[in-house]
């Protein structure tokens, strides 16, 4: 497979594992940040602070290991960023983003949500290049259920019969 095809999937997948585990560290912190954008009740707040890092967690590895769905969420992921990015600069929201956890060096050196928004909209072109590179060179991802085939002695013809 092509390096660059490797290099942009992997690049990805590691970026959503350090973001979503870095919030996992810290979900009351990351409830505050999400608290701010105004978008989720309040009831709701804690646990979509808990799961949205554990599902980046699990669609980075997915990546990273090119399982089937895992670019698909990812690119979910990233529509949905950029639309509650895209809502904060509309608000005029002067809030961190998040979306390096509580303590996001992004938003210490920039200062705004326009920058997000930017790399929010080059990570999803390049998932957009993802999908055309599959297509183009029929790349079909692997499905989870096979993906432990190889660790597994094959069966007989004999086994496969009892």
């Amino acid at each position: 497979m092509p390096l660059i095809y490797k290099t942009i999937r992997w690049t990805m997948g590691v970026v959503f594992i350090y973001a979503g585990t870095i919030k996992l560290l810290e979900p009351a912190s990351f409830a505050v940040l999400l608290e701010a954008y105004g978008i989720i009740p309040d009831p709701l707040i804690l646990p979509v602070a808990a799961v949205l890092p554990a599902l980046e967690v699990a669609a980075g590895a997915g990546l990273l290991f090119d399982l089937s769905g895992s670019l698909s969420f990812i690119t979910g992921l990233l529509v949905l960023f950029s639309f509650i990015t895209s809502y904060g600069i509309w608000m005029g929201l002067d809030v961190e983003c998040g979306c390096f956890g509580p303590q996001d060096p992004e938003a210490d050196a920039f200062h705004g949500l326009k920058t997000t928004l930017l790399r929010d909209l080059v990570m999803l072109a390049a998932a957009l290049f993802l999908f055309g590179w599959r297509r183009h060179h029929n790349i079909e991802p692997r499905r989870l259920n096979h993906m432990f085939d190889s660790f597994h002695p094959k069966r007989s013809k004999k086994d496969a019969h009892v």
